[in-house]
């Protein structure tokens, strides 16, 4: 059916080539003038697009002549002439796509056509790669190609210091890694002020194994934690002070607002029992937070009404259904202050600062594209998720590579004793060989058995990157033997040695058929570059995971039938057509679990978005006074609106509690009595309460001076963002590890995180709004202000241990007797893990 359809109106693939195909000609035209000019004129080249983009051309007007002088400097400085087909990639790339091209056609080239172009607009383009040799390699060899032609070329590694990071990415090509980009991203949504970012507004992104980095590292979250983790001594301490207080006399209570508010003999006591003078003074916040916590563990929340103490443990009981809420915990410290309370020991807080996906990173570049030598079969993920369509480029020369069919054999031992006969036998026919497997172990296990052969090899597993792409670089030549995992050498070109094309050109051995069937057409495509001789086959046994999850019994019992002998394979087109039929169900299932993952995490994307553009106006505004009265006048309506309900009549008004919150947290003690509020409505109250705010908040910014003001109003805001969302990030990861549950109860638990993860947002802002109006209207100043950072970012090791240069990236990965994440309620291994 779909080949009719292609016959009627032809293959779009086709259609996108032959569409840029002639642009090909327009910049092949363009060639002999080119060729004719000085390297002075080739090089003013670009300031005079620059000039003329400035002038309201736009790339696309400039694309036919900045692509043909990108090729001319090539041949100047590199000795390479792109190829047309290389244009086509150039243009796919261009266009904010993903461009498709085997192994060997030089897609390191391609990526300086766009590139270059999209640079002119002087808003930085950044280049991605899968690892930092990678990165290294190619800004020091692609970068001459820039440089020539007049522009800056930088290279963002994780041991760079500040100003050197900063110069890296004020240039106008940025290579660097995946990790570090994202890295980077976090930390500049960290810093106190703006002068410490780095980097500038995302712009344009080619990625380099586009597959590997947007697909295969999409479940890995970013994660940049705190230092060790706070001491639990004080809240203990916080725990014995407010044990002591007095109701009333010491504190009051707000039972609407949950919420409890120090007296001015309470905050006196608060300042004799821990040696200090002034509870408000910015650097008493911690302490502060402690004493607030601890009183409304005490006084607030109440043992087997909102939480149980079970085993050692407090637990949550949900205020709706009565239901326990194992695994979850309270937020900003009540917990471990509801432990302290029931004489428990206080767990430690998590410090996790700051966490995205590569998902919701990649998506914030104005333009995004990508380059892989295998992208197709994952072009509905890229579609859906990036909305990157897929064009495969054809190949400079006709691939003449030929794949043989695969060879079954009935276990594991008789598929390697095969491996080997066949290694040893395109060994003494020097025909170079390259064996991809699926682990180190089998990399090893492989080696083993060729030591005995007296085969001499080598063996290569991704770990040393540098003297990886060299090792795989010289495994075209006569009679080389390479075993590597299926992803070693990534980005490296095999060139084949002399007299090699003769006897067939590079063997592939595949030890096993990978769940993806990417990573084998991966593993293939190291042979046949650029019109060369090459083979492959695959070499699999039914004991291997893929076929034992497939069918394997049907296959077993075949061949039991048949009498085959155990080194006696099966080699069929129609056990290939099988394994591919396979591969294509577990693609399709790890597509859904990354889906679900993604779907989780745009939930909290959304409220990231939210914050840190908010923070960025307070580091980028000179003057944030309405965006600080804009945060206090809000917590006067909520508390007005909470004891004046519509539905009561003003006599049944709690007038008493709004004196006690208003006193309490903005103003001073009695300056706000009930004569005060009597006989007005709501709407009045309110701006009473925000004229008295607004008039104290002037005279405190007249006796401090206007610049110590602007300083103060930012340490406050920017210390009161970071630790709540430090805590919000903390709890919705609680949220989200417990969420699975509601699928026993019948409800959508995407729904229920959405629904939740949105309230807790909402929470979180009226918490920052109160933290605010507190310390701006009662905080003691001093002339020294320093913004601090809440926590010191911490690097951590993924062993869990100290890395000195970089921050912990957590693979989040689902066991197969978790619950799966796709919210079904089933085990992983019943569910998304299964067939």
């Amino acid at each position: 059916m779909l080949g009719l359809v292609k016959k009627i109106f032809g293959d779009s693939n086709e259609r996108e080539v032959k569409r840029l195909w002639k642009t090909v000609d327009a910049i092949n035209q363009l060639e002999s003038s080119m060729e004719v000019l000085t390297d002075d004129e080739l090089r003013n080249k670009t300031t005079e697009f620059r000039e003329r983009l400035n002038k309201d051309e736009t790339l696309d007007d400039l694309l036919p002549e900045a692509f043909a002088v990108v090729r001319e400097a090539s041949k100047r400085v590199l000795g390479k002439r792109h190829y047309d087909v290389q244009l086509v990639g150039g243009m796919v790339l261009h266009e904010g796509r993903i461009a498709e091209m085997r192994t060997g056609e030089g897609k390191t080239l391609v990526g300086t056509l766009p590139v270059y172009l999209n640079a002119l607009a002087g808003k930085g383009v950044h280049v991605v790669t899968v690892n930092e040799y990678l990165a290294q390699r190619d800004s020091a060899e692609m970068g001459r190609i820039y440089e020539f032609l007049g522009m800056t070329v930088g290279v963002n590694l994780n041991n760079l210091l500040h100003h050197e990071k900063q110069a890296a990415y004020a240039c106008d090509v940025t290579y660097g890694t995946n990790n570090e980009f994202g890295f980077d991203y976090l930390r500049d949504n960290m810093v106190m002020y703006k002068e410490q970012m780095v980097q500038r507004p995302l712009y344009y992104a080619v990625i380099d194994e586009v597959d590997s980095i947007l697909v295969d590292e999409a479940r890995t979250p970013l994660i940049i934690s705190g230092q060790a983790a706070k001491s639990t001594d004080m809240y203990y301490r916080a725990d014995r002070f407010v044990s002591r207080l007095k109701p009333e006399e010491d504190y009051t209570v707000d039972i609407k607002m949950r919420t409890t508010t120090l007296t001015e003999a309470g905050v006196a006591k608060a300042e004799q029992t821990f040696n200090i003078d002034n509870l408000f003074d910015h650097t008493n916040v911690t302490l502060n937070h402690h004493i607030t916590q601890a009183l409304k563990a005490h006084v607030i929340m109440k043992r087997d009404v909102d939480y149980v103490v079970e085993g050692g443990e407090v637990v949550i009981v949900d205020e709706f259904t009565g239901r326990l809420m194992t695994g979850r915990r309270y937020s900003e410290g009540l917990h471990q202050a509801i432990e302290a309370k029931e004489q428990l020991q206080v767990q430690n807080e998590s410090m996790t600062l700051a966490t995205i996906t590569f998902q919701n990173y990649f998506r914030m570049y104005r333009k995004l594209s990508g380059m892989t030598g295998t992208a197709k079969t994952e072009e509905e993920e890229f579609k859906k998720i990036y909305g990157l369509e897929v064009i495969v480029v054809p190949t400079n020369r006709p691939m003449i590579r030929e794949d043989l069919p695969d060879v079954v054999y009935k276990n594991v031992n008789s598929k390697f004793r095969a491996v080997v006969d066949e290694i040893v036998k395109r060994h003494q026919n020097k025909q170079p060989v390259l064996v991809g497997t699926v682990s180190i172990e089998n990399s090893e296990r492989l080696s083993d058995l060729l030591k005995r052969k007296g085969i001499p090899h080598k063996v290569l597993n991704a770990k040393y990157h540098a003297e990886e792409a060299e090792i795989v670089s010289r495994a075209g030549q006569a009679g080389a033997v390479t075993i590597a995992t299926n992803m070693a050498g990534r980005g490296t070109d095999i060139v084949l040695g002399e007299g090699v094309a003769e006897v067939g050109g590079l063997h592939i051995v595949g030890t096993e058929r990978h769940e993806s069937r990417r990573i084998d057409n991966q593993l293939r495509g190291r042979a046949g570059r650029q019109g060369d001789p090459g083979s492959s086959q695959f070499y699999l046994s039914m004991e291997d995971d893929l076929m034992r999850r497939f069918g394997a019994e049907n296959i077993m019992g075949m061949m039991d039938r048949l009498g085959f002998e155990e080194d006696q394979p099966i080699e069929s087109k129609l056990i290939t057509r099988a394994v591919e039929s396979a591969q294509k169900r577990v693609e399709g299932n790890n597509f859904d679990v990354r889906k679900v993952v993604l779907q989780y995490d745009d939930v909290m994307n959304q409220q990231r978005e939210i914050i840190y553009k908010q923070r960025r106006e307070v580091l980028e505004s000179d003057n944030i006074r309405d965006i600080t009265l804009g945060m206090i006048f809000p917590v006067i309506e909520r508390i007005v609106e909470a004891h004046c309900p519509k539905d009561l009549v003003p006599e049944e008004w709690d007038l008493p509690a709004i004196i006690d919150y208003a006193n309490g947290t903005f103003l001073h003690e009695g300056q706000l009595t009930a004569e005060d509020l009597w006989g007005k409505e709501p709407e009045e109250m309110t701006q009473y309460i925000k004229d008295l705010v607004q008039r104290l908040y002037e005279e405190r910014e007249q006796a401090m001076g206007e610049e110590i003001m602007r300083e103060f109003e930012k340490v406050v805001v920017l210390r009161a963002v970071d630790s709540k969302w430090m805590d919000h990030i903390d709890a919705m990861d609680q949220l989200r590890q417990g969420i699975h549950l509601r699928a026993y109860g019948g409800t959508d638990p995407l729904r229920e995180y959405q629904f939740e993860g949105f309230e807790m947002f909402k929470e979180m802002i009226e918490r920052i709004q109160e933290e605010v109006a507190t310390y701006i209207m009662k905080a003691h100043v001093e002339t020294n202000l320093q913004r601090q950072p809440v926590v010191e970012a911490q690097p951590v090791a993924a062993d869990g241990g100290p890395a000195p240069k970089k921050p912990v990236v957590n693979e989040e990965r689902t066991g197969r007797n978790d619950l799966c994440p796709c919210g079904s309620g089933k085990k992983y291994k019943q569910c998304h893990g299964a067939s």
